[in-house]
């Protein structure tokens, strides 16, 4: 999986899960808060932790952040910071911001400037849009600690191949319960489906071998 660079913004509960979930999967990631406790906790766990006042432009632009291509507001508390800051980080030209959203409401107005994706206030969406955006996983459900199902684009490594071939099972703990093909859907495929280009993949899978899948 080709590495990242990724800037969150706010390092509360849903930006810190971003963050760490991000660094975990190999990626650079620039964490920013104002507080200096929330930076702490992350410090040693992502690429660079840092203070700041991320309403300041000044501050904003003395880190580089205009340089990232994706950005996540993770600020919940503060709706007004929220939408300044996703204003200001598209109007720096990066070209992915994805931000929190209190209410729907709130999520249109972010829609309205712009804001590529809108999440809501989930813990777990933390490590759901993580995913999302470093990989070509389409979507992410966390069924219970350790193991989810990802619905996948299929790599390039695994096309022209047989299932029985790949063998994901043994190389990967992966259970493939689907494919799509187009508007073809086929389920629990047997060992002779040969993936093509464009399948996306239906799979079971332990958390710490989902990476292992598109490298």
């Amino acid at each position: 999986m080709k590495q990242k660079e990724f800037v969150v913004i706010g390092l509360g509960r849903f930006g810190s899960s971003v963050a760490l979930n991000l660094a975990a999967m190999g990626h650079e990631v620039l964490g920013i808060d104002k507080d200096p406790e929330l930076v702490q906790a992350v410090a040693d766990k992502i690429t660079h932790a840092v203070i700041a006042d991320c309403r300041d432009e000044k501050q904003m632009n003395a880190l580089g952040v205009r340089n990232f291509e994706t950005a996540v507001v993770g600020i919940g508390d503060d709706i007004q910071a929220n939408i300044l800051i996703s204003l200001m980080l598209k109007d720096m030209g990066i070209p992915f911001v994805a931000a929190k959203a209190q209410t729907a409401l709130h999520g249109r107005v972010l829609e309205k400037i712009g804001v590529d994706q809108i999440v809501y206030p989930e813990k777990d969406m933390g490590a759901r849009l993580a995913q999302s955006l470093s990989s070509n996983v389409l979507d992410f459900i966390e069924l219970v600690p350790g193991y989810s199902i990802v619905e996948i684009v299929a790599p390039s490594k695994f096309r022209r191949k047989s299932l029985k071939t790949l063998d994901l099972r043994a190389r990967y703990k992966a259970t493939v319960l689907t494919i799509k093909r187009g508007a073809e859907i086929i389920p629990a495929p047997g060992g002779d489906e040969i993936i093509q280009e464009g399948d996306v993949l239906v799979i079971l899978a332990e958390n710490d071998d989902l990476s292992k899948l598109q490298e």
